[in-house]
């Protein structure tokens, strides 16, 4: 099993075309995803390693029966890809730009509450279920097929502790990178959700790191909601207040966000952190031998 993805996902690329877009795209079909169609404005008829291209998201839709899109298009128009992918009812979409406005994520944001549309991103590396399909950035070959589901806010961090948990033959079900920017479409918790849902999954991975305060929501619903063992690590323990670190949305203010209060909230419920990504391979094995 997984979550999100699975060999059956139709995906549409939105920016097929560009420079990302097409690399990208070469990557996933290589992996075996089903990349039915690509768009982007006035190319239709054009293809890219043997994907079709159209004029839009709704004619897409309609010729390939596409379920999923995937959207690498420039800051400036990123929020009406998403839209237009919405406006075509497509349920899942997932954007890799980073950059976008805010207040741009805000609206969007409500729109897709509103239709009951998900969003993964944006500013992340999208997600993978390996043997079955990868929809985003992420490097093909650090996965293998296991029982471990892992969600992360730094797309970075996500293909190291990957990478460090395949090395010791401990696999994942599907690996969802929700990305770092303040205003984001997924949240950590409605992963762990399906992560407790999923038969396939046995232990969750969570990749925190400083601002604002959703690993404390989220240690609060793994002690709430949670049956399955959870292992977290917390990125920018060292980073110095009012200092921006990397993602828009790491960043201390106000005296809130810092790495040592989440680490506290996590080990308030008993989910063990880790103090360095290559730590988590050993925990992820004492917690699977104690449950």
């Amino acid at each position: 099993m997984s979550i999100l993805v699975n060999k059956n996902t139709r995906l549409l690329v939105q920016g097929i075309t560009g420079r990302e877009g097409e690399f990208h795209t070469k990557q996933m079909v290589a992996y075996g995803t089903r990349v039915v169609a690509g768009m982007t404005p006035g190319k239709k008829g054009l293809e890219v390693a043997g994907v079709p291209v159209f004029n839009t998201v709704r004619e897409a839709v309609k010729e390939t029966g596409a379920n999923t899109s995937i959207i690498y298009v420039p800051a400036r128009a990123a929020p009406d890809a998403i839209l237009e992918a919405a406006d075509a009812e497509i349920p899942l979409i997932i954007c890799i730009t980073e950059g976008i406005a805010v207040q741009d994520m805000i609206n969007v944001c409500a729109v897709l509450d509103w239709v009951g549309v998900r969003l993964i991103g944006p500013n992340c590396p999208g997600l993978t279920t390996p043997g079955e399909t990868k929809v985003g950035i992420m490097p093909a070959q650090i996965h293998a097929v296991g029982p471990v589901g892992l969600v992360s806010r730094s797309g970075t961090l996500t293909y190291e502790v990957v990478w460090a948990m395949t090395q010791q033959g401990l696999g994942q079900t599907t690996c969802v990178g929700i990305g770092g920017d303040p205003v984001n479409g997924t949240s950590f918790i409605d992963c762990l959700r399906m992560f407790e849902q999923d038969p396939k999954t046995e232990v969750v991975v969570l990749i925190g790191e400083i601002g604002g305060v959703d690993e404390e929501k989220s240690a609060q619903f793994i002690k709430d909601k949670m049956s399955k063992p959870v292992v977290a690590f917390i990125a920018g323990q060292t980073a110095p207040p009012g200092k921006r670190m990397g993602h828009a949305g790491a960043i201390i203010s106000g005296g809130t966000g810092t790495a040592a209060e989440k680490i506290k909230a996590f080990n308030a419920v008993g989910v063990p952190v880790a103090n360095t990504p290559e730590e988590i391979p050993g925990l992820l094995e004492l917690v699977m031998r104690g449950k």
